[in-house]
């Protein structure tokens, strides 16, 4: 197998030695190259011999010399150079089998991609990897790797993955962990399934195999689960009962390890009503893109940033925020800390619920356009709308149900500004009039 070259870059090594768009590129240093890890793990020595085939079915040995990791300057069709690979398991849990229909079609594809995970930091089943695969990970050294473990138990995460080979995959977290990489885990918690007495047993056989990061998160229901396994959210007694676990996890592997390792998604304090914990028990906030201390980590970012100024009472305008059900008390409560130093200042928050996935799911990043335009219409908003970027698709131009930015903007009358979530810009736009 091969990959075409889209476009070489001029100033590029391989542009010098006359390498151009359209030539194939068969092997670098005599490994064949099949997708952007080969490409990126064997482009970096500092002398290398690549095997180029010519449009005209011709091949030729191409010699660079270069600095040591210096990127030779090809790019092809697509980032990972081939098809991104789709999830073959139907997970009990899964959230886009939850979608209702007629939405986008990317929304409906489910990765699994080992590449990905290395890449951008998307996690893993396992269930997807070839013995090839699993053995150039190790070869490579490729670290960390986010696996999705759910549980240790191999006929449990069979029946939660309803795939049979998802108990022998989990071969490959121990091969992993023997190597010496660097292994971030997730559970996601089903109640009365592998939470309890499973969840145990899995945080203790992960402490075995010494991963850098457990993040446990709350199974996520909406209402479009029409002939899917019977699931309950969690309640304040479940959420209480889980969380328990997770804590006691994380204090065993900190007396043991001086690092607490197993962390909860903040939605389990908040259903379990109980008080997130402070900065300092994130430890660095190891796994945030699981919603673990991201509420924390915006309040501390807000007072770190409301240290460097020194207010003004005479600041006079309104301004709006809107989020999810579960954070809200938490951001109202951080947001006061700006009347603090400028008090005349009138900051809006908005509790959105979720209407468009049925109510139960209450994260800020699956509000949607039309639930916004909703809820806040006719509502007092001040000079702008502040909303987390989160609530957009990565390009950041539409929410999950194709409402554009623009669309809540003409249709609630009021400028609307996406943030990435940082305390220092919250407060940069909430203190400048608009």
């Amino acid at each position: 197998m091969s990959v075409i070259i889209k476009d070489v870059l001029k100033s590029g090594c391989a542009a010098k030695k006359g390498i151009k768009a359209g030539d194939e590129l068969l092997t670098i240093n005599g490994n064949k190259i099949v997708d952007v890890l080969d490409y990126r793990f064997y482009q970096v020595d500092s002398r290398l011999t690549l095997e180029i085939k010519r449009p005209d079915g011709k091949t030729k040995d191409i010699k660079i010399k270069k600095k040591e990791y210096e990127d030779l300057g090809l790019e092809f069709d697509s980032y990972l150079m081939d098809k991104e690979r789709s999830c073959r398991n139907k997970c009990i849990f899964c959230f886009i089998d939850q979608l209702p229909k007629g939405m986008r079609e990317t929304l409906y594809f489910k990765d699994d991609d080992s590449r990905l995970s290395f890449l951008f930091g998307n996690y893993i089943t396992l269930t997807n990897l070839t013995e090839h695969e699993i053995s150039r990970i190790i070869k490579m050294h490729i670290s960390p790797i986010n696996v999705s473990v759910h549980t240790t138990n191999p006929e449990l995460r069979c029946k939660m993955m309803n795939n049979r080979f998802a108990g022998v995959a989990l071969d490959a977290l121990r091969r992993f962990a023997e190597a010496g990489l660097i292994i971030n885990c997730q559970i996601v918690a089903c109640p009365g399934i592998n939470d309890g007495d499973e969840l145990k047993r899995t945080l203790g056989d992960l402490e075995k195999l010494n991963v850098n990061c457990v993040a446990v998160v709350p199974v996520g229901l909406t209402r479009y689960r029409e002939g899917l396994y019977p699931l309950t959210p969690y309640n304040e007694k479940t959420a209480a009962e889980t969380l328990d676990i997770i804590e006691s996890f994380g204090e065993m592997f900190k007396r043991k390890y001086k690092r607490r390792t197993v962390y909860a998604a903040d939605e389990f304090y908040i259903k379990a009503k109980r008080r997130l914990p402070d900065p300092e028990y994130y430890e660095g906030y190891p796994s945030l893109e699981n919603g673990v201390g991201l509420i924390t980590l915006l309040k501390e970012e807000v007072g770190y940033a409301l240290e460097e100024r020194e207010g003004d009472s005479t600041l006079s305008h309104t301004v709006s925020v809107a989020c999810g059900e579960c954070a809200f008390e938490s951001l109202k409560e951080t947001l006061s800390l700006i009347n603090e130093k400028y008090p005349n200042i009138k900051i809006l928050v908005y509790k959105i619920k979720n209407n468009f996935f049925g109510g139960q799911i209450d994260v800020t990043g699956l509000v949607t356009g039309q639930d916004l335009i909703a809820q806040l219409k006719g509502k007092e908003l001040g000079g702008k709308l502040l909303i987390p970027s989160c609530m957009l698709r990565f390009e950041g131009d539409v929410f999950l149900d194709d409402v554009s930015v623009e669309q809540v903007e003409k249709e609630l009358g009021v400028t609307v500004r996406v943030n990435d979530n940082s305390g220092e810009v919250i407060v940069s736009e909430i203190i400048k009039k608009e």
